[in-house]
């Protein structure tokens, strides 16, 4: 064969020989590059619950263990949902550690048919407390801060009364015992004022009592612990909350700002008015506070939360976080006050760090309750029984509130009363939940 075929070949050869290397080399890469892109798209967080979950969840009714009349409060319920004053509304129940009850009543809008279900988000209100007490109780259990620390110190814009900013403490804050009168320039935030600006002036009003010795409920003063969270991680409160617990704990729809909720593709719109209403305007104006009032969420994420409360995700909420938390700190003698009509089962109520302790029948149950303009939310839980109920509605209506009494009375089994005011319109009225606002 002659030398220049010889050579010829031998370039083909090469040719070929580079050509494969470089479609292997093509393989390799988007091999792994798809394979990439599939293992993200599979590592995006799901949104929503199915109705195979749902049917789960149902299932876990008629667990032998269970004390809870599913059927006979879903009935309720139903009627509930009918009284011209209630919109919507969704309910999550947690009997001995596990979600068995989660269901969606109502509209999210009056007269459209759009139904609520267990993927509508809806607001927190007041319930957003217990959020920014866990947090701050989880970075000191870090050596971050100390609970007994001058509220001044990781929150400047804090100004009280003698400048007792200086005594009160991180505790103080979370308890609501600056020694201000109840609150105190939510007025004020509620027109628009900044509420650092806010924070600042209460220097200006009269101090009611010496901080930690008194107990009066506050919004603008309390959010303080948003401004704490932010020094002492340089982030934003918003995204430390989502990072170190609602992300971990799984809760997918559990945000802090107006965007998120009106961009939900199922949300709740509020309402002050009833069925024959309609939709009042969403502010940013508790979103400003954070800490105090600013969480949306789905019954589905605040059902999670509230197992979290009860000891069940300790790698995020350790024992000795919800202990800080859940101990009782100061008397609230107007609670009980306002609890009244419910003597027979609220005997004694207190306050611990973002939440409410209240003596149920003589057991010692978790509990707050939420409200903003058009929004209403409950959280009621017995620790000791990994049991509890939380609920969230779109309307003014109190009516609902009478849930977590019949759900308690079934958990204890108490003999069953009407607390939801169905069978007749003479059950006991609901308080007005603390922290109600715009």
């Amino acid at each position: 064969m002659p030398a220049g075929s010889r050579s010829l070949k031998s370039n083909k050869f090469a040719l070929s020989l580079a050509g494969a290397a470089l479609v292997l080399l093509f393989l390799i890469w988007a091999g792994t590059h798809i394979s990439l892109h599939l293992g993200s798209a599979r590592a995006q967080p799901k949104v929503g619950i199915s109705a195979a979950e749902i049917a789960t969840i149902s299932d876990r009714q008629r667990a032998s263990d269970s004390v809870v009349d599913y059927g006979r409060l879903d009935r309720r319920l139903q009627a509930v949902a009918q009284k011209p004053d209630v919109v919507g509304l969704a309910v999550g129940i947690v009997e001995d550690g596990q979600i068995r009850f989660l269901k969606g009543y109502g509209e999210t809008v009056a007269g459209s048919g759009d139904p609520v279900t267990v993927n509508t988000v809806f607001r927190w209100g007041s319930v957003s407390k217990g959020v920014a007490a866990d947090l701050l109780a989880l970075l000191a259990g870090e050596g971050r801060l100390s609970l007994n620390d001058p509220a001044s110190k990781y929150a400047s814009s804090l100004r009280l009364p003698n400048g007792a900013e200086n005594v009160a403490t991180v505790a103080d804050v979370l308890s609501h015992r600056l020694g201000l009168f109840s609150h105190a320039n939510d007025s004020k935030l509620e027109d628009g004022v900044d509420p650092h600006y806010l924070r600042m002036s209460l220097a200006q009003l009269n101090a009611i009592c010496p901080p930690g010795t008194c107990w009066a409920y506050q919004n603008v003063a309390y959010d303080s612990a948003s401004e704490m969270v932010e020094r002492l991680t340089g982030k934003s409160y918003e995204e430390v909350v989502r990072q170190r617990l609602f992300l971990p704990l799984g809760m997918r729809t559990a945000t802090l700002n107006r965007n998120s909720l009106v961009t939900s593709p199922s949300w709740a719109r509020p309402h002050v008015g009833g069925k024959h209403s309609k939709p009042v305007e969403v502010t940013d104006i508790y979103y400003r506070v954070p800490a105090a009032g600013g969480v949306n969420s789905t019954i589905m994420d605040m059902a999670i939360w509230l197992q979290a409360q009860m000891g069940l995700a300790p790698a995020v909420l350790p024992q000795k976080v919800l202990d800080a938390v859940q101990q009782a700190r100061v008397r609230t003698p107007g609670e009980t006050g306002r609890m009244r009509k419910f003597r027979e089962r609220v005997r004694e109520t207190s306050y611990g760090l973002g939440w409410r302790i209240y003596d149920y029948a003589g057991h010692r149950v978790i509990a707050h309750r939420g409200g903003l303009k058009g929004y209403r939310s409950l959280i009621m839980f017995d620790p000791a029984l990994k049991s509890g109920v939380v609920a969230l509605w779109n309307s003014a209506s109190n009516k609902p509130g009478g849930l977590e009494f019949e759900v308690m009375d079934m958990l204890y089994r108490l003999p069953p009363k009407d607390w939801l005011g169905v069978e007749s319109d003479n059950a006991p009225e609901q308080p007005e939940p603390e922290g109600s606002g715009g």
